[in-house]
């Protein structure tokens, strides 16, 4: 278990940016992620200011990258997997183990997409959900499936064991690929998913391809790594068409946290999401100089 200032999820422009203002302010600051999102698949930008010639996505995230480290921003490769609240605070769950911070930044892209299975868009909100911890007690004596096959998916399915009868890991034709400790009470099923089922507008199972049928009453979406959204959910933060809710200085309704980058809905253009990350970063430091004020006094 580790402990810092602030946590930042997110190694794109808007977390990097958030965490150079929040080290400069005089505070401890680790960034976590697995990788640098959107930009890494990004060409050549043309439109940022201060560069003469074209550059890459990757190399402006390096610059970003070094010039973090230089201020003594630790970085961390990890996956977060689900984040909740704590006596003076919040604490991240990751595939390295748990960050306990005062404040809590979400910096990371875009919601994922959708599996492209038949019968996901039908019973969203019939018995097909997006949120362990949201909607977990709902299932109380159900069994339930979860769909995914990283670390992730995972998660969700512990969070599920307090609640559900059964829990079902279904990786759709892919190896179960997973740093965490798989509980003897989850099963996993490889078999490629055919379509959802469900009887009376509600999900009742799941067909695979070879036929057979698992009968669920409960389906959960965990499929990659988990975005902001799923992280803002979870905590109840406060969220509206599929961006996190922030005012003008880049706070949620939860006091502690914060947002920047495309998860709150803005422009995805680099610039938005540095200067974002900016507000976010000198908006939390401000939070924690407080929070850590109070709880010394």
């Amino acid at each position: 278990m580790k402990k810092t200032d602030c946590a930042i999820v997110g190694k794109g422009p808007a977390g990097l940016s958030a965490a150079i203002y929040v080290a400069r302010s005089g505070l401890d600051v680790t960034v976590v992620g697995r990788d640098i999102g959107a930009l890494s698949g990004s060409d050549l930008i043309e439109n940022y200011f201060g560069f003469e010639e074209p550059v890459s996505g990757q190399a402006l995230v390096e610059g970003g990258t070094a010039q973090a480290k230089r201020l003594g921003v630790e970085i961390l490769t990890a996956e977060v997997t689900g984040a909740g609240m704590i006596d003076d605070g919040f604490q991240l769950n990751t595939s390295e183990g748990t960050i306990e911070c005062y404040a809590l930044i979400l910096a990371t892209g875009l919601p994922r997409k959708k599996p492209s299975i038949e019968g996901v868009k039908e019973y969203e909100g019939s018995g097909l959900s997006y949120c362990a911890i949201c909607d977990g007690f709902f299932y109380r004596g159900r069994d339930v499936a979860v769909l995914g096959n990283g670390n992730y998916a995972l998660h969700e399915a512990h969070e599920l064991m307090a609640y559900a009868a059964s829990v079902t890991i279904l990786t759709n034709g892919r190896d179960l690929s997973t740093d965490l400790k798989l509980d003897d009470k989850i099963s996993v099923n490889i078999d490629p998913i055919n379509r959802i089922e469900g009887v009376d507008d509600y999900v009742s199972g799941i067909r695979f391809s070879s036929g057979e049928f698992l009968p669920v009453q409960g389906i959960f979406i965990a499929e990659g790594a988990a975005s902001a959204l799923d992280l803002a959910n979870g905590l109840g933060v406060a969220t509206a068409m599929n961006a996190i809710e922030t005012d003008k200085d880049g706070a949620t309704n939860l006091p502690g946290v914060f947002a920047a980058g495309d998860c709150t809905g803005a422009l995805a253009q680099v610039a938005v999401a540095v200067g974002e990350g900016a507000i976010a970063g000198l908006t939390a430091s401000r939070y924690i100089k407080k929070a850590k004020a109070e709880s010394q006094s």
